[in-house]
């Protein structure tokens, strides 16, 4: 394994490796300059963005989701979009559509908000299905079609959708198929009383309206094709499916008073999930090779909405954290 590692150092140079550093620590400081506490939303954002993937944020209103996900595109100079979803929103508000132009006699085409580097759908479950789905699809063809043609969205299209976990009243739940599309999720907590009182002050002295980008999206391109050369050796890759067949057989892998709380376990697409944001986690600690630790560093953020509990687990207030933990308890690490 020594000599596998030793040859991907070859394909990531010692500059390349230099300027991911430089790039990524710039963008967890400017992070910090901004905002207070939450370091691990900040990680799971940079990880999504590294990986090219979506996030889902849960949260009770006013926890600085929406504010989050703009500081982070401000950091690299991205175009941002905030999409507030509502029960009457349509699919073409979202993806766009064809008008008819009365001066000349011809259609032209509007495109939607969803044609930007970083789009927020905030309460993506007061939606429709029918606008879930067709926002859910353009997150995974990153293409749209419009009139009959298709448009592709932007090579860095990071999409971070958020919902409220207690109002219930005219909501439309995600499925299980469209949260699996979902590469993070993360549970974003209260602040405490000191980083309350830090974040009055920072809106008192207007921190929060200067805007001076550390990165381009040319940079974050340079990151996720970097996330890509990270070496993964096939000890850790079987790790991983071990991780994922071990969700999938709880009674076989866990303690057995928590096996008849899972109802379906995680798919395919959770173990390149772990595969993908394990590169990502990697690179942002400064090395070229993937450990175990790596993988286990988001395990909840990759599994929390991927292992389906039924209700008894409600009832008895069993998380799906403590499902997780269990089950990386249960499995050898290389």
């Amino acid at each position: 394994m020594d000599q596998q590692i030793e040859q991907v150092k070859t394909d990531i140079t010692v500059d390349q490796m230099s300027r991911a550093q430089s790039i990524i620590t710039g963008m967890k400081n400017y992070y910090e300059s901004k905002m207070v506490g939450q370091e691990r939303l900040g990680l799971s954002l940079i990880i999504s963005m590294m990986a090219n993937g979506h996030i889902l944020l849960e949260s009770v209103p006013g926890l600085a989701k929406t504010t989050a996900a703009k500081v982070v595109t401000e950091s690299v100079n991205g175009q941002f979009s905030r999409i507030q979803c509502t029960p009457d929103l349509l699919p073409s508000d979202i993806i766009g559509t064809q008008t008819f132009n009365m001066s000349n006699n011809t259609f032209e085409t509007k495109i939607g908000p969803v044609f930007a580097n970083f789009v927020l759908l905030d309460e993506i479950n007061r939606s429709s299905a029918k606008t879930q789905s067709a926002m859910l699809e353009a997150m995974q063809e990153r293409t749209v079609s419009i009139g009959g043609t298709s448009y592709k969205l932007p090579d860095v299209f990071i999409v971070v959708a958020t919902q409220n976990p207690i109002e219930q009243e005219g909501t439309y739940e995600l499925s299980e198929a469209q949260l699996d599309r979902f590469l993070l999720k993360e549970v974003i907590t209260y602040p405490t009383a000191s980083q309350e009182v830090e974040i009055l002050n920072r809106i008192e002295s207007g921190v929060f309206t200067s805007v001076t980008p550390v990165a381009s999206i040319d940079d974050v391109v340079f990151l996720q094709d970097i996330c890509k050369k990270i070496y993964i050796a096939p000890t850790i890759k079987k790790y991983i499916v071990d991780i994922v067949q071990a969700s999938r057989n709880p009674s076989e892998s866990i303690f057995k008073d928590l096996a008849p709380y899972v109802a379906m376990g995680a798919s395919t697409r959770a173990a390149i999930a772990f595969m993908e944001t394990s590169k990502a986690v990697a690179l942002s600690q400064g090395r070229a090779y993937v450990t175990p630790d790596d993988v286990k560093e988001m395990r909840h953020e990759v599994l929390r909405h991927r292992i389906m509990l039924n209700f008894a687990a409600i009832a008895d207030g069993v998380k799906a954290e403590t499902i997780i933990d269990a089950i990386f308890k249960s499995v050898n690490t290389p």
